[in-house]
């Protein structure tokens, strides 16, 4: 069978945005449909915090593959395991947050290339093949090829070594986690701040340099987002499933609660029924 390509990948090659669905709560067939017909790319299937086991997620994936929409699972930092078995039962991609160091990026390039890239275990056939995949020398090289390997980069310190960590061969892209890194930054929230816009304009040099791509995360409002987009953001997670259920909930909310409704009608009194003849 005929490898599910990446579709998210093969927008950013052509040089467009590719969106990214974020999941935390939804766990229903449902979710890969609705990302697509709001016009996502990607689904973030987020292990590191939502509350998913590896059988919900990988179903997610598997759900994905024949709709177009590209399943990325991201996993705790030190969960590479979690991010195999992902990758054997549907996902196109694996976020690991927490990237500090060019040889933690090595590691997990290695972990999740099959050999000669990596050290990623053959472990039969793989959903993305439809369980029929070509001679195993065949499939390793293409999936190889096929996958996303994303690091994110979330710390003063991942900034710093940012031209190293981009430099290292199976990574595919740098995530900016925007949201933790005012944190350790100490300015907490101030997605806009210059120390920000700083670490935005080297990650996206060290990415355009070593030919990989540049991740946005954690940005939220428009004039931020569309400040680091036009600077080179491509690999996008738009927004997840709680921010866009109440978003879509409030607005509706308030747009019925601000009409008022005419007085209701004063019901006439019923007649008195008058007394029986004797």
């Amino acid at each position: 069978m005929q490898l599910v390509q990446n579709a998210a990948k093969r927008k950013m090659q052509a040089g467009g945005v590719a969106l990214g669905f974020g999941v935390h709560h939804l766990r229903t067939a449902a979710v890969p449909l609705l990302a697509r017909a709001s016009g996502h790319d990607w689904l973030f299937i987020d292990t590191e915090h939502g509350a998913f086991s590896v059988q919900e997620a990988t179903q997610l994936c598997i759900a994905a593959l024949p709709v177009g929409v590209t399943p990325i699972v991201r996993v705790c930092a030190g969960a590479l395991d979690e991010g195999t078995r992902a990758l054997d039962n549907g996902a196109l991609g694996i976020v690991v947050p927490h990237v500090d160091t060019a040889k933690e990026a090595r590691r997990i390039a290695e972990a999740f290339h099959y050999p000669p890239a990596g050290h990623r275990s053959w472990g039969g056939p793989p959903a993305i093949y439809g369980f029929q995949p070509p001679p195993a020398v065949e499939a390793q090289k293409a999936v190889n090829a096929e996958i996303l390997v994303v690091a994110m980069i979330e710390s003063p310190e991942a900034v710093a070594n940012v031209d190293a960590i981009a430099a290292v061969q199976g990574i595919d892209v740098l995530l900016m986690g925007t949201s933790d890194l005012t944190a350790e930054l100490g300015i907490s929230g101030q997605i806009g701040h210059p120390r920000v816009v700083e670490a935005y304009q080297k990650t996206i040099d060290a990415a355009r340099k070593h030919g990989k791509f540049m991740g946005m995360g954690g940005v939220y409002d428009q004039e931020n987002a569309a400040r680091y987009i036009s600077m080179g953001a491509q690999f996008i997670l738009s927004g997840s499933d709680h921010n866009y259920i109440l978003a879509g909930a409030n607005a509706r909310s308030t747009f019925l609660r601000s009409i008022k409704p005419a007085p209701a009608a004063v019901a006439a009194e019923p007649k008195k029924k008058g007394k029986g003849k004797k």
